[in-house]
């Protein structure tokens, strides 16, 4: 790894911050394998007394806001059901485990009398087992039959990381077994070589929903001899599945439901999840099916000591002279360093690829300067590396060859890195349930564990740090998703038509919005309606009509200009902010300049260079109302909900200085705009609230602007989203309303059930939004509280205490609860 790349200005601004080498570690697990040195194991001390050196000298314990801790918990055991076959119950001894927990004997027992089950328990508490269990000792059975390919089970994982990561885990435990599993990963990553076996011989494959939406189903013929003796379909993680993505996944599975009705299967789905609120709703939500639930964990805990942390401010000013705090990308970066210093295994979880990039160059620079070697054990890791990247990061991981990991979410789910010590979270990831999932990563073989909070310089992150009950005392989010949306379901019903042609015996499994999408979709001339039936009878694939991920588009390709050498990819829908002309890339340490974007052929042309800024893309937004489904009286003013078309251009970057936030300049863009047609919750305001708040015409646009950026970072409370999954538009007179308006809307076409929940809440959400500015000590406004990363205006203009008295002035309105769901639709309904 290289040393020499990190952009000019990092060294001066971790300057004030010393690092004390100390060789102190947490207890690891028994069995765990770790390639540490002597000195890393010299000493063996609790997460309390841990993060009692990270914070040792004044500075920085003045930054911790809050100490939860989580007190460990003992065990409870049960017996397998008889039954499960005894290779199987020997098998699982032979890994050291004597009894299962008493939740995962229940989830074995569900499994085998055929009922779909979700065991929604806490992370590290034996999931992959309860499900696992049942499944060997049924492919066990079935490889005895005569005559036949006996039982096969499909795993589905939402990262190939995770798929990859539970191979191992199936084989290691099936290996007494001999050939009776057969377990093979299929995605994008397997060889063309290895396919053709897997479709023959495997019984155990694992994949993720994108590769059975593009690849497996429309080849089921390929797949008959599979399908046909499906027995179980595994899902993991299932609480990922939200949104638009888990819209996309519930109609994937209805297609792979109708495919093995008709090849005579009906498999049992087995899904997992540690981070699920009415876990049992939410999967029959997912699958269509009747699900039963276990979610009481049996499982021991070991201590977690969780603490919210707070960078302090600096000396520096940010846009319109507001106070700016230190980035909670080198606050992290410290700590990681820190922490590797003490042997503690750690992985810091960032929300984008370019942070989880710079804070592994930082601490890799940082440690360094003390000791070389140990430099070589911090890295990186995030989407868009080259499948051998990956694969040779995991494997570091799991050998204990890495101490420090900078990842974004690719490594947050169920990936089983037994020993790590801490989790560093770097800003607020969106969700109390990946809040929960990333926490998790660490203490997973009972060990005590540290987890560290670290704010980012924005409305949400600033209130949860400083109101640690709305994390503490509150239950993870429901899993919100729109299975009906028509952006969603039409390209499926495409889809399912060309796997085979639909009749009316599918309207039901599909959903009630089918029988009116079909016409259209005769009429748009995707289907033609032959006797009974609906066919496909384009050349071209259906399956190619969506991506499930909501993204859309090829990937567009990063080439190194000089060398014709692929970097990397990123999403077509991101590549406008972050690949432009001018961009900074950040891959694996070195850092690279965009020369050229080409849209046509999602090519991006880079060379690498040392700036000593980064780029921050800035762009223009308008809002058309198409249709306005509820309408209800906030005093004089409405809160309404409804259909919009959203225009978005790029239109120019910023160059800000690494780690300071300074802007240096700005270089205006020509990208072509793009059109969504979405969801979106908004409000209005009459002239005479506006005299009542004091707005005259003067600050009436910054006080609405204000409004909008701070409502848009707190409705992660409220909603299963984060900031970047919606956007908002405000204007003091909308063409539309004829009134000032603020809209907040769904960053996804059709929606996915954001702005909904925003308009169900509304009166608790404004109402946060309205304490999260007044309750922020900056003068005029500031990231805490109503200036915006994406800001399109350069957060200009605003006006903090105006958007207070709007607030207050149009909450003062706000019908009670029940008065408000009477105005509408009642809540939840058209969501799930």
């Amino acid at each position: 790894m290289a040393f020499n790349h990190l952009p000019a200005g990092v060294h001066d601004a971790l300057a004030p911050l010393s690092v004390t080498p100390v060789t102190h570690s947490m207890p690891m697990a028994k069995n765990h394998r770790s390639d540490r040195t002597p000195t890393d194991t010299a000493t063996r001390l609790t997460p309390g007394a841990v993060l009692d050196r990270l914070t040792s000298g004044p500075s920085r314990a003045a930054r911790i806001t809050h100490t939860e801790h989580l007190p460990p918990r003992a065990g409870r055991h049960a017996v397998w059901p008889d039954r499960i076959r005894p290779e199987v119950v020997a098998a699982v001894q032979k890994c050291g485990i004597e009894h299962p927990w008493a939740h995962q004997a229940r989830v074995a027992e569900h499994a085998l009398d055929g009922e779909s089950v979700v065991v929604a328990t806490g992370t590290a508490s034996g999931k992959s087992l309860a499900y696992l269990v049942p499944v060997l000792s049924t492919l066990l059975e079935g490889s005895e039959a005569p005559n036949g390919r006996g039982a096969t089970t499909l795993y589905l994982a939402p990262t190939k990381a995770l798929a990859a990561d539970q191979c191992r885990a199936v084989r290691e435990l099936a290996r007494p077994l001999g050939n009776a599993v057969r377990a093979a990963v299929y995605d994008g990553d397997t060889p063309v070589e290895e396919r053709e076996w897997i479709r023959q011989y495997a019984n155990y494959v694992l994949t993720n929903p994108d590769m059975l939406h593009r690849g497996i189903l429309p080849s089921h013929p390929r797949w008959s001899a599979f399908l046909r003796a499906l027995k179980y379909v595994v899902i993991d993680e299932c609480h990922t599945y939200r949104g638009v993505f888990g819209s996309h996944v519930a109609q994937v599975l209805r297609r792979l439901r109708r495919l093995c009705a008709r090849y005579g299967a009906s498999p049992v789905f087995l899904l997992a999840s540690a981070t699920a609120a009415e876990p049992a709703g939410a999967a029959r939500r997912l699958t269509g099916l009747p699900v039963v639930e276990v979610a009481d964990d049996a499982s021991p805990r070991g201590e977690l000591v969780f603490a919210l942390w707070e960078p302090p401010l600096t000396e520096l000013q940010g846009e319109k002279g507001a106070p700016v705090r230190r980035t909670a990308t080198a606050e992290t970066a410290d700590l990681l360093t820190d922490l590797t210093l003490q042997g503690v295994r750690s992985v810091a979880f960032v929300r984008s690829r370019r942070g989880a990039e710079l804070i592994s160059v930082i601490a890799q620079e940082r440690l360094a300067e003390i000791d070389r070697p140990l430099a070589r054990r911090v890295a990186a890791y995030r989407g868009g590396y080259l499948p051998e990247e990956r694969r040779a990061l995991e494997r570091a991981l799991h050998s204990g060859e890495l101490l420090g990991l900078a990842a974004t979410t690719a490594l947050e789910l169920g990936v089983d890195v037994a020993g790590l010590d801490a989790v560093l979270i770097a800003g607020y990831p969106g969700t109390r349930a990946s809040l929960w999932q990333q926490a998790g990563r660490a203490g997973r073989a009972g060990q005590g564990a540290l987890a560290v909070l670290v704010a980012r310089d924005d409305p949400l992150d600033t209130f949860l740090v400083h109101h640690p009950e709305a994390l503490f005392d509150q239950p993870v989010e429901s899993t919100v998703l729109d299975p009906d949306n028509p952006y969603v379901l039409a390209p499926h019903l495409c889809a399912a038509a060309a796997e085979l042609p639909l009749t009316a015996d599918d309207m039901e499994l599909f959903g009630p919005a089918c029988p009116d999408l079909l016409p259209q979709l005769e009429a748009a001339k995707l289907l033609r309606r032959r006797t009974s039936a609906w066919h496909w009878t384009r050349r071209e694939r259906a399956a190619d009509l969506t991506d499930i991920r909501g993204e859309g588009g090829r990937p567009v390709q990063i080439v190194e200009a000089g060398t014709g050498r692929l970097l990397g990819t990123v999403d077509e829908a991101a590549a406008h902010t972050s690949v432009h002309e001018g961009a900074v890339h950040l891959h694996q340490g070195r850092t690279y300049l965009v020369r050229s974007l080409d849209l046509d052929d999602s090519v991006a042309l880079v060379e690498e260079a040392n700036p000593p800024y980064t780029t921050v893309a800035r762009d223009t937004t308008a809002i058309s109302v198409l249709e306005t489904d509820v309408e209800v009286p906030w005093g004089a003013g409405r809160l309404c909900y409804g259909s919009v078309e959203v225009t978005n251009q790029v239109v120019s970057f910023l160059r800000r200085r690494v780690i300071t936030g300074e802007v240096l300049g700005e270089t205006k863009l020509d990208l072509p705009p793009r059109t969504l047609r979405t969801r979106a919750v908004w409000w209005t305001v009459t002239e005479d609230q506006l005299d009542e708040a004091r707005i005259n015409p003067e600050i009436l646009g910054g006080a609405l602007h204000a409004a909008e950026h701070a409502s848009i970072g707190m409705l992660p409370l409220f909603a299963t989203c984060d900031r970047w999954d919606i956007g908002g538009v405000s204007i003091p007179l909308h063409p539309d309303t004829l009134l000032p308006t603020v809209f907040v809307y769904d960053g996804h076409s059709g929606g996915a059930g954001f702005a909904e929940r925003a308009f169900h809440t509304a009166r608790a959400w404004l109402s946060a939004t309205r304490e999260a500015i007044a309750s922020c000590e900056c003068e005029a406004g500031c990231p805490s509280c109503i200036q915006s990363p994406k800001c399109g205006n350069g957060n200009d203009p605003l006006h903090k205490r105006g958007a207070v008295r709007l607030l207050t002035v149009l909450l003062k309105g706000a019908p009670a609860e029940k008065e408000a769901e009477a105005g509408g639709v009642a809540q939840g309904e058209g969501v799930a």
